[in-house]
């Protein structure tokens, strides 16, 4: 099995937690290869080889961030923001040849806990595109908008990385 993990990440804390379901993928039984890239650097379709996506990203104002919440990001201090995130890379991401296997996760403040769900949007949209849901969307805590991540975290997504072969 073969899996590509994309991810959009600002603070950092969506890019440390794509990389920990990258290391419980890399652990599972079966799984040959697994690359990690970010959406600015993502490829346009999906290579026929890849078994499994799994698309990664902050929840900015109840979805996907957007041109203008990243450009927010940065008013409050964020110093690396991505040229393209989740949203504008699946626009522009060619329907696969065959319904490939996909898992979306986000990140949200825990506390105030806030309406909305950029995983969510990332997997109707793949959906729409014609990929295969192996698992709800899933979503992982941080402190505040900047973060870090909530207490676990980490452990959590290697965790539920280690389980998407089993679907």
């Amino acid at each position: 099995m073969r899996a590509l993990v994309v991810y959009e990440t600002i603070w950092g804390n969506t890019g440390a937690l794509a990389q920990a379901v990258a290391e419980g993928l890399r652990g599972s039984a079966g799984v040959d290869r697994v690359d990690v890239v970010a959406a600015s650097d993502a490829p346009s379709a999906i290579d026929p080889e890849v078994d499994l996506l799994v698309v990664a990203g902050p929840t900015h104002a109840f979805s996907m961030s957007t041109a203008s919440t990243r450009e927010s990001a940065r008013t409050q201090g964020a110093t690396a923001i991505p040229s393209r995130g989740i949203r504008e890379w699946i626009d522009g991401l060619a329907v696969p040849s065959s319904a490939v296997a996909v898992a979306t996760f986000d990140t949200r403040t825990v506390r105030p806990r806030l309406p909305g769900s950029a995983a969510r949007k990332a997997m109707r949209a793949l959906v729409a595109k014609g990929f295969r849901p192996v698992e709800a969307p899933h979503t992982f805590g941080v402190h505040g908008y900047t973060g870090p991540l909530a207490d676990g975290e980490l452990e959590r997504a290697h965790e539920w990385g280690a389980t998407l072969t089993d679907m």
